[in-house]
């Protein structure tokens, strides 16, 4: 089972006593911060949570798996997420 939007807005309406319209605009704006933050280069830490940073790539050589012709992949950047301790002990039950 997995949670979408839908019911995220939902549980943190019920959680917080807020509108589901109220929630649903707490969740757009942690998207957009999140966005936002990591486009800017800077991370962004809930503590116990979790911990979410861009990192860089190095260029690097790969293989295309149909040809097995070697490419070059270039530099570019990705997201790290990080689980954080009160979430780590939740999945561990």
């Amino acid at each position: 089972m997995s949670l979408n939007r839908s019911d995220l807005v939902s549980a943190i309406a019920a959680k917080a006593d807020l509108t589901k319209a109220d929630a649903d605009k707490a969740v757009a704006a942690l998207q957009e911060v999140l966005i936002e933050s990591l486009a800017a280069g800077e991370a962004v830490k809930v503590t116990g949570l979790l911990s979410v940073e861009r990192v860089e790539r190095a260029a690097r050589t790969g293989r295309n798996p149909r040809t097995g012709e070697e490419i070059q992949i270039p530099a570019g950047y990705g997201v790290k997420i990080s689980a954080g301790s009160l979430l780590k002990k939740a999945v561990a039950k």
